[in-house]
C-alpha cells in the first residue's frame, strides 16, 4: 500500500544534497514509491523550495556548501514545527548523531547508505507523522496499458500479456515514471539492484524483449531517447 496525504494526494518529499548524483538517485527511488519529489543542492535553495513545495518530509544532507543541514532544518521548522526529517551524513560520530537528533532531526542515515534502508526509514517516519495508507487500486495505468502490482497481470487494450519476472519489474519501473526519460544506469539500479559496469546492454536486451510483447503490432509506447535512455508514454489516441 502506498502512503498518501490525508486527502489521498501523493506525499511530498524534499531531497537536499550538494552531490547532484546522490540527490537524483534518492529522488528517483522516492518517485518509485509514488511520492512527489523536489531536489535542492544548497541550503538556501532548500529553504526557498520548502516554502513553495510545502514538503511532508525532508531528506537532508548535513554538509552543504552554504550553511549546514542543522541550520536548514531550523529555518524550515519556523513555518512547520513538526516537519519530519532524515539526515544524511558521511560522518558517524556519536556527537553528530546526538546533535542532529536534538536539533529535531527524526532519523539519521550514514553514507554510504542503501536506498532501500532510506526509503524504509522515511516510510516509518511519515507513518508516525500521520500519513495515510492509500486504499486505492494497485493497478498502474498508462494509456491503454495496465499492470496490476498485486496479481502481476499485465494487459494492453484488454489483451493479456505474459511477462517474465524481470520484464515485469522493468515495465513496472517504466510505468511508475511515465513520460520521464530513464537512463540505463537508473534502470540497472532499480531493476537489477546493482551496476553491470560495461554490461549495460542487458537493459537494451530486456527493452527489446518488452517491446516485442508490449508494442508488437501496435502503436509503440516504449521509445529510445538517443544518448539519454528510454521513456514510456501513451500511444496517440490511447
Amino acid at each position: 500500500m502506498e502512503l498518501t496525504r490525508p486527502d489521498g494526494s501523493p506525499l511530498r518529499v524534499l531531497v537536499v544534497d550538494d552531490e547532484v548524483n546522490i540527490a537524483e538517485l534518492v529522488s528517483m527511488a522516492l518517485r518509485y514509491e509514488g511520492w512527489q519529489v523536489e531536489a535542492a543542492y544548497t541550503g538556501s535553495k532548500a529553504v526557498a523550495t520548502a516554502k513553495d513545495f510545502r514538503p511532508d518530509a525532508v531528506v537532508l544532507d548535513v554538509m552543504l556548501p552554504d550553511f549546514d543541514g542543522l541550520e536548514v532544518l531550523r529555518r524550515m521548522r519556523t513555518s512547520d514545527p513538526d516537519l519530519p526529517v532524515v539526515f544524511l551524513t558521511a560522518r558517524d560520530a556519536v556527537e553528530d548523531r546526538i546533535a542532529g537528533l536534538t536539533a529535531g532531526g527524526d532519523d539519521y542515515v550514514t553514507k554510504p547508505f542503501s536506498l532501500e534502508e532510506l526509503v524504509a526509514r522515511l516510510r516509518g517516519l511519515m507513518r508516525r507523522a500521520g500519513a495515510q495508507q492509500a486504499q486505492s487500486s494497485s493497478v498502474l495505468v498508462v494509456g491503454d496499458l495496465e499492470l496490476d502490482e498485486d496479481s502481476h497481470e499485465v494487459s494492453r487494450a484488454g489483451e493479456e500479456i505474459s511477462l517474465t519476472a524481470t520484464e515485469f519489474e522493468l515495465l513496472r519501473f517504466l510505468m511508475r515514471n511515465p513520460r520521464r526519460v530513464l537512463s540505463k544506469a537508473q534502470i540497472l539500479d532499480r531493476v537489477w539492484n546493482y551496476d553491470f559496469g560495461g554490461q549495460a546492454n542487458v537493459v537494451e536486451l530486456y527493452i527489446s524483449y518488452l517491446r516485442k510483447k508490449i508494442d508488437a503490432g501496435r502503436e509503440p509506447m516504449i521509445h529510445t531517447m538517443r544518448g539519454a535512455g528510454y521513456v514510456l508514454k501513451p500511444a496517440p489516441g490511447a
